[in-house]
């Protein structure tokens, strides 16, 4: 495999953070966070990925970009939709530009969000696009403006993220075993757990692929652990894994529970196109949950 040299955007966040932990001598990977590289700034981005590319070349290394910079937060973009496309629509653009006039290759990270949910089987890559929240039109906008740019570039969605940092239902599932005899929690919306780690490990070998001239033909991949749950049982499964009885979860309906931005029904992702690119598909969810938490264990120590 080549040596790489990786430029991440939004490094500091939950997926960013991962993948600068899995920095090497073979893949150095380079991750600032929007303080230091604001993806809305031409200016900053067209500087760093010149930095990157001359970088790379002086190193003997294979510049990539993963673009981690994300404006997630699903509800409050309901009110700030301007924002929210600021940074997961116009970010993007810019940064596919900077991409396309270095020449340097882009894998941009997107989400579940773009579809409606109401499919009944696993979403293909190239099933049409109907978000039906603020958060999800702007990241379907990012998906066009990478595609659309030039640049060579790959959009990779994943779904139902967490990890050490930031928050994330797993984090506020363990707060709340520690605060609430009982909790309800959502079981009629589906989707496949994902952790962070995983999902770095996996993006930096599609990074590799690329650098060793075997990109992928699909230009939209999947990447998800493995398997399916709903909230419920996801939240189950992280009660057995602190210990707690998962009795204490309950279930509910999404109408029980209502939130400003519509989530998606059924989230789960088709990884068909990522596996016959000879990638890697990430562990089955339930076995990604507990390396978690043996992880998160471990560090207390």
């Amino acid at each position: 495999m080549s040596r790489l040299a990786v430029l991440v955007p939004g490094g500091t966040g939950q997926l960013g953070s991962d993948l600068a932990a899995s920095s090497t001598d073979d893949v150095e990977v380079t991750a600032p966070g929007s303080a230091e590289l604001d993806v809305k700034r031409a200016g900053a981005v067209v500087e760093a990925v010149a930095e990157l590319a001359g970088r790379a070349k002086k190193e003997g290394r294979f510049p990539v970009v993963v673009n981690a910079a994300a404006y997630t937060a699903v509800d409050a973009a309901e009110d700030d939709e301007a924002r929210a496309f600021a940074v997961n629509a116009d970010g993007p653009r810019v940064l596919a530009a900077a991409c396309s006039s270095w020449r340097v290759p882009l894998v941009h990270v997107s989400t579940d969000y773009v579809f409606s949910g109401e499919a009944e089987r696993p979403y293909l890559p190239e099933d049409p696009l109907s978000p039906r929240s603020a958060y999800g039109r702007t990241k379907a906008a990012g998906e066009d403006a990478v595609l659309g740019s030039g640049a060579s570039a790959w959009v990779v969605r994943t779904a139902w993220v967490y990890g050490e940092r930031g928050g994330n239902f797993v984090k506020t599932m363990t707060r709340l075993e520690g605060e609430r005899d009982v909790l309800s929690v959502v079981d009629d919306q589906r989707g496949s757990p994902t952790w962070s780690a995983d999902l770095a490990a996996g993006l930096l070998e599609l990074a590799g692929k690329i650098a060793d001239g075997e990109g992928p033909s699909s230009r939209i991949l999947h990447c998800t652990g493995g398997g399916e749950t709903s909230w419920f049982e996801f939240a189950r499964a992280i009660f057995e894994e602190l210990g707690a009885d998962p009795g204490r979860v309950k279930p509910c309906t999404t109408a029980e529970f209502p939130r400003p931005a519509a989530r998606p029904a059924y989230s789960v992702l088709s990884d068909e196109p990522w596996r016959a690119a000879g990638l890697t598909p990430l562990r089955p969810w339930r076995d990604a949950l507990g390396a978690y938490f043996a992880r998160v264990s471990a560090a207390r120590r």
